[in-house]
């Protein structure tokens, strides 16, 4: 049976999970916010708060308990110097956690734990989301097809060229040989006289 085990594991082994509550402890000491998973922020959340709480009674037996957690002088210093008395006239509610929406990549849902009156940024909203509009051709697309188009046609005047040659070749090799065949019937007709003109003379 697991009567009175309400302790948040994390995934992590004890020892893992002391080292992290203690950087998160000590994060928000020194920043007075820090954004993380909301499992941790939860976790970390009475971990801070048992903090605080000491701080609020100032005496030494207390700063050696936030020590024993903190494990920095300067930090334990700014605990019961500046953040222990702002909380002096409040009973418990030391720290908030904000819920930011889901990491893009695993989903993990994010969250900002800080301390009440520390505020030092406003916690970032979660965005609109945008209607589903027809795709419109972009600025970098229209040069694209700009570019296609001119290939196209720069393609088509070679090609219209090429045609052009082949039939200019065309026409002049059909005139060399009409001019062959022109002077061989010459050649012919001149040789058929003189034939004649022989036989005449037997």
């Amino acid at each position: 049976m697991r009567h009175r085990k309400a302790i948040k594991k994390l995934g992590r082994t004890a020892s893992h999970r002391k080292a992290l509550l203690r950087n998160l402890a000590r994060a928000i000491v020194e920043q007075h916010q820090i954004k993380t998973t909301l499992a941790k922020a939860k976790a970390a959340q009475s971990y801070v708060e048992r903090l605080i709480t000491y701080a609020k009674q100032d005496t030494v037996h207390a700063r050696r308990l936030a020590f024993k957690h903190l494990q920095n002088r300067t930090l334990v210093k700014k605990l019961f110097d500046e953040i222990g008395p702002a909380f002096a006239d409040r009973n418990g509610g030391y720290t908030r956690v904000v819920k930011l929406g889901h990491r893009r990549g695993d989903g993990a849902q994010l969250a900002v734990l800080q301390l009440v009156g520390f505020e030092t940024t406003v916690v970032e909203e979660k965005p609109a989301k945008k209607k589903k509009t027809k795709p419109t051709k972009s600025k970098a697309e229209k040069p694209a097809e700009e570019k296609t188009e001119a290939k196209k046609a720069t393609a088509s005047k070679k090609s219209e060229k090429k045609t052009a040659k082949a039939s200019k070749e065309k026409v002049e090799e059909k005139a060399a040989a009409a001019e062959q065949a022109d002077a061989k019937a010459s050649d012919t007709e001149e040789a058929a006289p003189e034939k004649s003109e022989d036989e005449s003379k037997d």
